[in-house]
């Protein structure tokens, strides 16, 4: 049988107000009574209803966290810094799987609003109108992590996304590679978007002209990577280096050129994007884009702190930094 207030009251010999009181941790209760009140809590077992307390205050003291997969290294690191920041600001989180399907986390937002969550952490691919129509009628705060949201109405942390793929490919033609090839990804977010300009952009300012033979799109999985470095190496004229938009393809892509008696870096060099620890499991180690997951999901938990509790936020839409690390997978190795 539940314990409830009204057993512990009793049981106690004080009012439910008093126990209410202890139990919000209200100083106004003389330390004895306190005292018996706590030692008949742990004697009957009693657990305060959170549902309940969230009725009567209004707030569940809970957040919702929506991401596309948990089981993922990538998303793992962002939600642990979900996780961190929430408990350091006593708020439980709620997390869902969305597997980036736009229809589950439609259902999944309502979802969270309908358990009274105080407010939504969400990661996804595609922002559409339908999320963004879904985002504006919520009665709590939403905040996107690693997700952009074209528009900029909805507050969200991120990278520069086209600024870190410049640099990464950029970096590719430096070191002498003619036209460094780019496994990019089938599903067309504004993060995609980004990487891929600014992989162009590198191109462009080193006058390469583009052959479309060496852009292929994958999943982000690490078999994508091994199918994309199986076409890459079907074409006459094969690439040197490649751009890999996730550190997981990357990998597909080492193992895949592996097989084929390729020596990375001395056949081919590779480039990855994330420095998930995925980065420096493989050998050799990858050269890739720092991405700040568990900064990213720190932050994007702050935020909606700050969202949550009515404090002045200065900056809804924040860009935190990135930077290259070079390992064994590219020529110029530094560690």
């Amino acid at each position: 049988m539940n314990i409830t207030i009204y057993d512990v009251a009793r049981e106690a010999n004080v009012s439910m107000a008093t126990v209410s009181r202890v139990v919000n941790g209200n100083p106004n209760v003389k330390p004895a009574t306190r005292k018996k009140v706590l030692n008949t809590i742990e004697r009957l077992g009693y657990r305060p209803n959170a549902v309940a307390r969230g009725l009567a205050s209004k707030k569940t003291t809970t957040v919702g966290a929506i991401i596309p997969d948990i089981s993922s290294i990538f998303f793992a690191e962002l939600a642990r810094g979900i996780e961190d920041i929430a408990t350091m600001y006593n708020y439980n989180i709620i997390l869902s799987n969305s597997d980036q399907n736009k229809d589950k986390e439609l259902h999944l937002i309502n979802t969270m609003l309908e358990k009274q969550v105080d407010g939504i952490v969400f990661m996804g691919g595609k922002i559409t109108e339908d999320h963004v129509n879904q985002f504006k009628s919520s009665p709590v705060p939403v905040a996107l992590a690693a997700t952009i949201d074209e528009s900029q109405t909805v507050p969200s942390v991120n990278i520069d996304y086209e600024q870190a793929a410049y640099e990464a490919a950029f970096l590719l033609l430096e070191h002498g590679n003619e036209h460094p090839a780019f496994v990019s990804a089938t599903e067309e977010t504004e993060i995609n978007t980004q990487k891929f300009n600014g992989y162009m952009r590198a191109l462009k300012e080193k006058n390469v002209t583009v052959n479309e033979d060496l852009i292929i799109k994958g999943d982000y999985t690490y078999d994508s990577g091994m199918e994309a470095l199986d076409q890459l190496m079907s074409l006459d004229k094969k690439p040197t280096s490649i751009f890999v938009a996730s550190d997981e393809m990357a990998l597909g892509v080492i193992h895949g050129a592996q097989d084929r008696g390729l020596k990375v870096p001395e056949d081919i060099e590779v480039f990855g994007f994330d420095n998930t620890r995925l980065a420096t499991m493989v050998r050799p180690t990858l050269s890739t884009i720092v991405q700040p997951m568990y900064d990213i999901g720190a932050v994007a938990m702050r935020l909606l702190t700050k969202y949550m509790n009515k404090e002045e936020v200065s900056d809804q839409n924040i860009i935190l930094p990135h930077r290259i690390i070079e390992r064994n997978s590219t020529k110029s190795s530094k560690s």
